[in-house]
């Protein structure tokens, strides 16, 4: 059993190493979702590039991205909200225009 940081336990499910528990019944969750038909194109760890004014300050990876019709969802499985996560939260926002759905 491998913890984290956090104290959250590594769990691997369909041979994808997730970082917590909770993150690996999340990504079931979705997958039922997706098999039911009520999401599609479910994809993990989507990257996001973080350039202000032409300079890249680094990057943001969330855990989830799908489409529910024509909306996409970003989503990130949260435990602890760091410093360092919300920062990049509100770049996501005023670069992308994309709100961060948390679980």
């Amino acid at each position: 059993m491998i913890r984290t940081k956090y104290g959250a336990v590594k769990t691997t499910i369909d041979g994808i190493t997730f970082d917590s528990k909770k993150e690996a019944a999340r990504y079931q969750q979705l997958k039922l979702l997706e098999r039911a038909g009520e999401i599609d194109r479910l994809e993990l760890q989507p990257k996001y590039d973080l350039v202000v004014n032409g300079v890249n300050i680094g990057f943001y990876r969330a855990d989830f991205r799908y489409w529910q019709g024509i909306k996409q969802i970003v989503e990130d499985v949260k435990g602890v909200r760091t410093s360092v996560y919300q920062i990049k939260k509100r770049l996501i926002a005023a670069i992308y225009g994309i709100e961060i759905f948390e679980t």
